[in-house]
């Protein structure tokens, strides 16, 4: 009797259960307002982040910074983020880090070494470090006349029969302006255009991540009819050349960076750039940001992208709903099953037993 009124009770829990996450599904599907995952406010994003600092070990953030110093060339950017936060928490540094960081700053600061650098990077983008980047004639590159240049570059080698820089030239378009009517509209033109600028020279400087070099590559692939921008004799031409959905992605990811450069700087932007793989990521990296504010690097540096990009999105209560029964399902089938194979293994051990008993 008490198995059959278990088997019942479970069985109701299996049914509740399935309903339960029958309903969520449904709410979500029907309103795409429902969302299981809601964006978080900035001061959940300051708390989250502040209780994943509380965790760190006390030899986390001098361990960061001695393995940064070890680098050629050193990323100042980051080393005084590092420094500000252990100053920040109360945690000074030991002395012999100490030490090495200010040999390290002392022999990158001088006037000598500065010059060096910045003659490297004016000659080659892949040369810069993010010290020396906007100080040494690089700021062409945010101008239209970078990207007249490369759509011009462009075009001259499709003729010619060279191999093209589809990228540079997308980035390019969406730079100058001419996707405004087809791609960006209000605010986020401005935001785009110079965010694409921005994509230009981290990718120059190395400072792309693969997913995202491969996405910008398909907008540049799928985005533009080359046939027809080859023909172009105006931004009316070659905006009639493209194809809007195809760089919606690229226009959000550039449109988000110009974000993180509002809420910091140029500099923290480009930083915080490789820990972008697409769209999302952008969205979320830029909450962050606007967040934390310049606080953000010492922090993605400490906690790593997945922490710091899950401090960016509390769950809410349908999505509590639609987990709740999936495991209130999970359980109790799981349950119902053990049930059934625990009363087949009683059977088969009684008529083992009664097999037994009439041998004997």
């Amino acid at each position: 009797m008490f198995r059959r009124w278990t088997r019942y009770a479970l069985t109701l829990m299996l049914a509740g259960s399935l309903i339960l996450t029958l309903v969520s599904v449904v709410r979500i599907g029907l309103d795409p307002a429902l969302r299981p995952l809601r964006d978080a406010a900035a001061s959940e994003i300051t708390a989250a982040v502040d209780r994943e600092l509380a965790r760190l070990s006390p030899g986390a953030i001098p361990a960061r910074i001695t393995a940064r110093l070890a680098e050629d060339p050193r990323d100042w950017v980051v080393l005084e983020a590092l420094r500000g936060l252990a100053e920040e928490l109360g945690q000074p540094l030991p002395a012999e880090v100490e030490a090495a960081y200010q040999a390290a700053f002392e022999a990158d600061g001088g006037f000598f070494a500065a010059a060096q650098n910045c003659a490297a990077c004016a000659a080659d983008l892949g040369a810069c470090s993010l010290s020396t980047v906007f100080i040494c004639g690089v700021p062409v590159e945010l101008s239209l006349i970078g990207d007249v240049r490369d759509i011009t570059k462009g075009a001259v080698d499709y003729l010619a029969g060279n191999e093209v820089d589809r990228v540079a030239v997308a980035l390019s378009i969406v730079g100058i302006g001419a996707t405004v009517a087809v791609v960006v509209s209000g605010g986020t033109s401005v935001s785009a255009k110079l965010g694409a600028s921005a994509l230009k020279i981290a990718r120059g400087m190395g400072r792309v991540s693969p997913r995202l070099n491969a996405l910008m590559a398909r907008a540049a692939t799928d985005g533009i009819d080359w046939l027809a921008l080859r023909r172009a004799r105006g931004f009316d031409d070659i905006a009639a050349a493209l194809r809007a959905e195809a760089f919606a992605p690229l226009v959000s990811v550039a449109a988000d960076l110009e974000r993180m450069r509002g809420a910091t700087n140029v500099t923290t932007a480009l930083h915080l750039l490789p820990l972008v793989d697409d769209a999302n990521d952008a969205r979320r990296l830029a909450k962050a940001t606007e967040a934390l504010g310049p606080r953000v690097v010492a922090r993605a540096e400490v906690l790593g992208k997945a922490r710091l990009l899950r401090a960016t999105v509390r769950v809410t209560g349908t999505g509590y709903a639609l987990v709740s029964g999936m495991v209130g399902l999970m359980l109790s089938l799981a349950m119902l099953v053990a049930g059934a194979l625990q009363s087949r293994l009683f059977a088969a051990l009684r008529r083992s037993a009664l097999s037994r008993e009439d041998l004997t």
